[in-house]
């Protein structure tokens, strides 16, 4: 059986990857920047590990996610910049200062005095929170759109900025209204082909992109979840449809695109009956 491993025992091991005579040649390489893109790479795995329900690799996917915060822990300190505990302090302190109803004290010992209140208030009470916190961070930037991060996916920041958007009232009553707007998007988009002008046609078809965020956000889909559903299944139902044709005996480039779209059906009514 492998060694059980605490907290303490990852940070050391850390810092000896990190150590300058005896450590692993490319940690000891890495810097802040380096380290990000594979901060990413790690984030989806764990995405991607839960959406398969693959439970029983979670807790690995989930380990290297944490190795991540390590490691940058370990560069901060190293800079006097902050350490794990700092790490460990500011998120204990911003979750029981974000939930003034569940510890009216913002401390631990105020635990129990529960208070009855839905998911919704306690998503509009973050919002406020978080922008009383923004204001005491000062700045330059005011707007309610500030700290909304440029590198997010775009479906992700298109839904983040919606939402500031909608506390101040900027938004469709319902769904309705988010449907609308597609459909008059979709009308842009198709004179903008006819127009056959590719800088209107992006634009268009971005604004058309944006109003399906909205909707997913009025109907309380996540919009990355949802595409990355479906574009899944696209995969799971062409693999299909590639074994099938090659069962066939037949090349997939040498079909039309009428046979190809008979293998499609096929494929897509024996995957919608098991």
């Amino acid at each position: 059986m492998e060694k059980a491993i605490d907290i303490k025992q990852l940070l050391k091991i850390m810092s000896m990857l990190r150590d300058p005579q005896n450590g692993c040649p490319w940690d000891r390489k890495q810097s802040f920047q380096t380290i990000a893109p594979h901060t990413l790479e790690e984030v989806y795995e764990v995405v991607d590990t839960i959406e398969r329900q693959d439970y029983a690799q979670l807790p690995n996917e989930l380990g290297d996610m944490l190795f991540q915060v390590v490691f940058y822990a370990q560069l901060g300190k190293e800079q006097d910049l902050f350490d794990f505990d700092e790490v460990v302090s500011e998120i204990g302190n911003k979750l029981l200062q974000r939930h003034p109803h569940v510890f009216p004290a913002a401390t631990i010992e105020s635990f129990g005095d529960k208070k009855n209140i839905t998911p919704d208030q306690v998503e509009t009470n973050w919002e406020k929170i978080k922008q009383s916190e923004r204001k005491q961070k000062g700045g330059q930037d005011t707007s309610i759109l500030a700290d909304i991060p440029a590198g997010f996916p775009a479906l992700t920041r298109a839904a983040k900025i919606q939402k500031r958007a909608s506390q101040v009232g900027f938004d469709w009553p319902d769904h309705e209204g988010a449907i609308e707007k597609i459909r008059e998007e979709t009308l842009e988009l198709e004179q903008a082909l006819a127009k056959q002008s590719p800088g209107i046609i992006e634009e268009e078809l971005g604004d058309l992109f944006f109003s399906l965020v909205n909707l997913s956000r009025h109907l309380k889909i996540d919009a990355e979840s949802c595409l990355r559903k479906a574009t899944n299944k696209f995969e799971d139902r062409f693999r299909a449809l590639e074994s099938q044709v090659a069962d066939d005996g037949v090349k997939l480039q040498s079909l039309s695109i009428e046979a190809m779209e008979e293998y499609w059906q096929k494929v897509k009514k024996a995957k919608e009956t098991n």
